[in-house]
């Protein structure tokens, strides 16, 4: 069993039973997603514009993609070849990019974390307990027969004061008649479903008129983040994966929309953007991305001129090394076999 699921560590001589093991990967990495989608979703009564209560969250459908797209590549290169694999792969990019711009639109142009796998929840201070607490007291200031409203002491005469005491009866006697476990339920439920909450999330021209030049920089950073491994997998399929051109379009693009998005948050003193700021989870996200440029160096050329060669040096280094050697050796056939499939170092 184990030999099996490290057979993409020898895909020559294991080509024929490599689908099994990554179709059963992939299906068991699915269920997955969509068991801890369903444990961790729950009821709220906050609702926006887009189409969030959708179905299949955009979310969601960026997990499964991501899931499926290694069995994609080993079915595509069997059936099609090394060279003609790479319209499957574009087209799963393409997927990709299409999910994540409505996302990022229907999000109200907020940055997408984890690639936009995980939802962006934050700046939501409009949902603060004092918020609710604002409509939950709205209604008793509103009453006319309160005894702090200004016409309440005029109006407290015989007849209001009877009415009063037929609706104290009447909620005594209700309480009763319910059961108690009844009441904490509905006591709970008052608590854990405040009033409904409308949140419209802004167009793109609104969302420019309010932030910007540093708006705009911050969507054309966060859409070349999109674009960029559609781009790198189109020239690919052009000019083949030993071209240094699509190597470096794709560095050109990753540190050019990373140095528009770090643009946004420089000069904060104006008054006109001091509220562009970026929430602690979006300063995590540009720390992973940054992360993440360690992969140019185990995509070719850049892996089979100058990494590989480095890797098999170190190899033989530490060979003689009677426990170092053989784990050197083991982690050095892992990181080679690994190289061999896009999706492993696509970083999409």
């Amino acid at each position: 069993m184990y030999d099996q699921g490290m057979t993409w560590l020898l895909p020559e001589r294991f080509a024929a039973s490599e689908i099994g093991p990554e179709a059963v990967s992939s299906i068991l990495g699915m269920v997955t997603t969509v068991n801890e989608h369903i444990i961790e979703t729950t009821p709220t009564s906050v609702h926006t514009s887009s189409a969030e209560t959708s179905f299949l969250p955009l979310s969601l459908c960026l997990t499964l993609l991501r899931d499926l797209e290694t069995l994609i590549e080993v079915v595509a290169e069997q059936l099609y070849g090394e060279d003609k694999k790479w319209n499957l792969i574009a087209l799963t990019e393409a997927a990709k990019v299409c999910v994540r711009l409505a996302a990022f639109r229907t999000t109200g142009y907020k940055m997408l974390l984890q690639g936009g796998e995980t939802e962006n929840l934050e700046h939501s201070d409009d949902l603060s307990p004092q918020g609710n607490m604002g409509h939950l007291r709205e209604p008793i200031q509103n009453q006319g027969l309160g005894v702090n409203h200004p016409q309440g002491l005029n109006s407290w005469n015989l007849e209001g004061r009877a009415m009063s005491a037929l609706s104290s009866f009447g909620q005594n006697a209700r309480m009763v008649s319910e059961p108690t476990w009844l009441r904490r339920v509905q006591q709970q439920q008052a608590i854990l479903e405040p009033p409904a909450k409308i949140i419209r999330n802004p167009s793109l021209s609104t969302f420019l008129s309010e932030k910007g030049i540093r708006g705009g920089l911050f969507v054309t950073g966060e859409t070349m983040f999109v674009l960029r491994p559609l781009i790198y997998v189109l020239l690919v399929r052009k000019y083949g994966t030993q071209s240094w051109f699509p190597w470096f379009i794709s560095v050109a693009v990753d540190l050019i929309g990373n140095s528009m998005l770090s643009a946004t948050t420089m000069s904060q003193d104006s008054r006109k953007d001091q509220h562009f700021q970026f929430s602690k989870s979006e300063k995590d996200e540009l720390k992973r991305r940054k992360l993440l440029w360690v992969l140019y160096l185990m995509r070719d050329p850049f892996f089979s001129k100058y990494t590989r060669r480095r890797l098999e040096s170190t190899q033989k280094t530490v060979e003689p090394v009677p426990v170092v050697g053989f784990f050197a050796e083991k982690l050095i056939e892992l990181l080679i076999g690994a190289q061999t499939r896009y999706t492993y170092m696509s970083g999409s």
